[in-house]
């Protein structure tokens, strides 16, 4: 069925975006393997040499900028989920390989939070690359317990310490390689902390899967 580009509002045929803009979409190039900030030759940037984060590879689909983020809020915070399978699919094409991961798993919302959005829109988007690669998706493989801050409303010093015991899991994860599912990586503090509690239940990899990064980590 024709319809409308969600951007720019010209015919897309049975797309959601119209060529044009799909041509204009921030696409991620040369990153670092682990936190997939932009760096030369795809080399680990000396941010991750000094200081490695809990997780140990991060992939995006995406640069997080115009008009890429005009779709991410239009998932997030419009409802419009047909975009979390549009998302899923640029995302495992940018992934290629899957090969090695037990299990998928989106970063948890907290209930509170889950009830006003009414739906997390990482596991929307998990729930589709499960499709996609076959791999198994735990939808409650981590729970966030504590409602924290946003972290775009802290300063970037404060945002490690805002996310400090905000997940638990009560799953024996030992051995396994866990991928998570994110829509926009930033500071990385989040997806970090997460890793850190499925490493104390015994996973043994945790890579990100994220729709976008933001290209300065903040």
């Amino acid at each position: 069925m024709a319809q409308d580009c969600l951007l720019c509002q010209a015919p897309s045929a049975e797309g959601l975006l119209c060529a044009a803009c799909e041509r204009a979409l921030p696409v991620a190039s040369s990153a670092c393997p682990r936190c997939a900030l932009p760096s030369l030759h795809n080399t680990e940037c000396g941010a991750c040499l000094a200081h490695a984060a809990h997780y140990d590879a991060s992939y995006a689909a995406f640069i997080y900028a115009y008009p890429l983020d005009r779709l991410v809020q239009a998932l997030k915070y419009g409802g419009q989920l047909a975009l979390a399978a549009w998302f899923a699919r640029r995302l495992y094409q940018r992934i290629g390989d899957a090969a090695g991961i037990d299990l998928i798993a989106p970063l948890p919302l907290h209930p509170a939070r889950l009830a006003k959005r009414g739906f997390n829109q990482a596991a929307e988007i998990a729930k589709v690359m499960s499709r996609l690669s076959g791999i198994a998706v735990e939808l409650e493989l981590g729970r966030r317990v504590r409602n924290t801050a946003a972290q775009t409303d802290l300063p970037f010093e404060e945002r490690a310490a805002n996310m400090r015991r905000a997940f638990a899991c009560a799953r024996d994860l030992s051995g396994l390689h866990i991928a998570v599912v994110d829509d926009v990586m930033t500071t990385g503090a989040t997806l970090d902390e997460f890793a850190r509690t499925l490493k104390q239940s015994g996973a043994a990899r945790v890579e990100n899967w994220v729709v976008a990064r933001t290209p300065h980590g903040v």
